[in-house]
């Protein structure tokens, strides 16, 4: 019988890949060399929340090979537990390429190396399901349910209710290129409505669901707590049911609005919002304070060209997110500003 795990604040599980990103803009053809990093929404959000103070743990499945040590090494060293990874033998860490430019652009590239990885292996079997249930709080996302049949039925167990089971965080993450069933709508509508907390993208929600605005989005989750609704760069919006469902269908909607970031790139900001949201959470600090730690922790990750960004040091976080409201309207945040030392007033630069 294994011995029993320690609990830490969260749990995540899910894919984590090398990622290549370029030395110059240009073409996947064009570029003659890459940098190597990683990323992975599910290990991101581990990183992100050990960096900023919390234990944490990912659970996943990676290659015997150079890249699955790379990957664990890198990850271990932002103080997230990896005893739980597994290693396979018979199929290789997943990989990425992608261009320099903004994936919002039409000329973003990026080249997956992923079919048949170890990670699309995850299995109920496979996974010491422990691991991920000894956390506060057990973070998922809807990419993991895209890898394969088994994953799906992974996060199905994972996700359903009972005695112990951990609050669990999903963050929708609706990836179309991944799915070729066709099954990802309802899929993770279904999964995201066993959970306590979503995390989920207006315009996803629009794709995947065809739901326009926030109070239709929580009428189709009427079992989480806290639907979490992000609007790029309007801001997020959180609806919270303090009773039943029936007689409180849309729940007490708190809005607030993201700063002006002065953006590089936008690859891993959904996951450090995350991050800096389960961040506040775990603290018990109020609603509208775990919605401007999203935004900060996201606006890191924006302002850095790498998919996974340290996050602000959390006292200067906790100073930012303190400004009244007309300071936090003229917050500006540009390259480096995670670094600066300043007194809240000096980070406004409008």
């Amino acid at each position: 019988m294994d011995a029993p795990w320690d609990v830490v604040d969260v749990a995540t599980l899910g894919e984590s890949m090398v990622a290549f990103l370029p030395g110059r803009p240009g073409r996947l053809a064009d570029v003659p060399s890459f940098d190597r990093s990683i990323g992975g929404a599910e290990s991101n959000v581990a990183c992100a929340l050990a960096a900023s103070g919390h234990t944490s743990r990912w659970i996943g499945r990676v290659g015997a090979d150079g890249f699955g040590d790379h990957l664990v090494e890198r990850i271990a060293a932002y103080g997230v537990d990896v005893t739980a990874v597994r290693r396979d033998p018979a199929r290789p860490t997943g990989v990425y390429f992608r261009t320099a430019g903004d994936r919002g652009t039409g000329a973003h590239e990026v080249a997956y190396y992923r079919a048949g990885s170890a990670a699309s292996a995850m299995s109920v079997t496979g996974v010491d399901l422990a691991a991920a249930r000894a956390a506060r709080v057990l973070h998922l996302t809807g990419i993991t349910a895209a890898l394969s049949a088994e994953c799906r039925t992974l996060l199905d167990t994972l996700t359903a209710p009972a005695p112990g089971r951990p609050m669990v965080s999903f963050d929708v993450n609706h990836r179309p290129g991944l799915w070729t069933d066709g099954e990802d709508p309802r899929l993770l509508l279904d999964l995201a409505r066993r959970a306590d907390i979503v995390f989920v993208g207006a315009d996803e929600a629009r794709e995947a669901w065809g739901l326009h605005g926030g109070s239709a989005i929580v009428r189709a989750l009427p079992e989480p707590a806290l639907v979490v609704v992000k609007q790029g760069r309007s801001g997020a919006t959180a609806f919270h049911r303090h009773t039943d469902a029936a007689e409180d269908a849309d729940g007490t909607a708190t809005p607030v609005r993201a700063p002006r970031v002065d953006v590089v790139s936008h690859t891993g900001a959904g996951d450090a919002f995350a991050a800096g949201f389960l961040s506040a959470t775990l603290r018990g600090l109020p609603l509208r304070t775990r919605l401007r730690h999203g935004h900060l922790f996201a606006a890191a990750a924006l302002t850095s060209p790498a998919d996974l960004a340290p996050p602000p040091a959390r006292d200067h976080a906790d100073r930012l997110a303190a400004l009244d409201d007309d300071a936090w309207g003229r917050l500006r945040l540009g390259p480096g500003w995670t670094q600066a030392e300043q007194a809240p007033e000096e980070a406004n630069t409008p």
